[in-house]
């Protein structure tokens, strides 16, 4: 499993516009092969900060949804509102248990 935690600063005025572009298209990435969650957040304690995590059945599906239309749009409207270039920090992980 890759796990994706990606997170960019932007002007505080357009934080909320920007979770609302990434939720726009939440389902369209939640739908795509090996998706396992595609969550968009802004951190309480900052702010400027928005982020995404991602979980991802392998690297190979994560990077299909990097050269996915989807990702291009997100690149092409988000980055002009970034005040910083985006922080990707990738893991692989294995999945132990899920707990309800």
């Amino acid at each position: 499993m890759l796990i994706a935690h990606v997170t960019f600063s932007v002007d505080e005025a357009l934080r909320h516009h920007v979770l609302e572009r990434l939720s726009r298209d939440t389902s369209i990435v939640r739908s795509m092969e090996g998706c396992v969650a595609f969550v968009p957040f802004v951190n309480p304690a900052d702010s400027e900060e928005v982020g995404i995590l991602h979980e991802w059945r392998s690297a190979e599906d994560f990077a299909r949804y990097t050269s996915s239309e989807t990702f291009a749009r997100f690149q092409a409207e988000l980055r002009p509102m970034m005040v910083a270039p985006p922080v990707s920090r990738r893991f692989e992980a294995e999945l132990i248990t899920v707990v309800k």
